[in-house]
């Protein structure tokens, strides 16, 4: 079974194509269970996200194409939820949708992954970024609001990596993943990035596997041909690794499939 449950949509403002468009390219590519899961709204940063009265039209959108092409694949219907505290909208997180994906893109209000703020980097210690990137993450886990764990080492996107051993850094982090019975993204569009390798490294996909914590795919699409990125890539790397089954959602209920 083919999954892809991040993916986004022109209401994020920073993605192209119709949603109609992205699920015919996952219905070419051979995908079985398509999600879109785009930027939720919150009160910070809006630039990059769906406002608040964008919501029904978002939701109504999904579902009309869930019935739609129901014989020919499966679509789910979720968001993509900023973890900043005091930020996300009640709105999101009780919406009747099929999962949740908890992200984080701001260590205290920094957007550390738009290179706009890159210049950042130069003013602080990098070992302290890492560390308190992993701890936003920690904390995003504990909330248990949330299913899957988006772009787990998302802060190494620019190659500024850590001097220190990144298991340990991470782990605190995946040990209050495996608390929270969350799942973890294999997200390749790491590969799209300077660092060129997908999220999470080999090293931390394969700590979460001794650790028994289910895994999903995600392309992050924000442009249809990037539906279904380097998935057969990710596959490999899940494989490699010692998974061979995947999550996927529906109504907040977590089901394992091969692939």
């Amino acid at each position: 079974m083919r999954v892809d449950l991040h993916n986004h949509t022109t209401r994020c403002n920073h993605a192209t194509g119709s949603m109609e468009e992205y699920i015919l390219r996952a219905i070419e590519l051979g995908i079985d269970v398509y999600g879109f899961s785009d930027h939720a709204p919150m009160d910070f940063d809006p630039k990059y996200r769906m406002s608040l009265d964008q919501v029904a039209g978002y939701e109504n959108e999904v579902l009309h194409l869930q019935k739609k092409y129901k014989d020919q694949i499966t679509v789910l219907l979720g968001y993509e939820v900023d973890y900043l505290q005091g930020h996300i909208f009640d709105e999101v997180l009780n919406a009747n949708v099929d999962y949740l994906i908890g992200s984080v893109h701001f260590i205290d209000k920094w957007g550390f992954d738009n290179p706009e703020f890159i210049g950042e980097y130069k003013n602080k210690d990098i070992n302290k970024i890492w560390e308190d990137y992993f701890d936003a993450i920690t904390q995003m886990a504990k909330t248990q609001h949330f299913d899957i764990v988006g772009h787990l080492d998302l802060i190494k996107l620019f190659k500024f990596m850590p001097t220190k051993d990144i298991r340990i850094l991470a782990h605190e982090t995946m040990q209050q993943i495996k608390k929270s019975n969350m799942s973890i993204e294999i997200n390749p569009a790491g590969l799209r990035k300077p660092i060129a390798q997908a999220y999470p490294s080999k090293t931390l996909l394969t700590q979460a596997y001794e650790l028994d914590i289910p895994i999903t795919f995600g392309s992050d699409a924000h442009s249809v041909d990037q539906v279904g990125f380097k998935y057969d890539q990710a596959v490999a790397l899940a494989k490699e690794v010692g998974y061979s089954s995947c999550a996927i959602y529906k109504n907040r209920k977590i089901k394992m499939v091969d692939f």
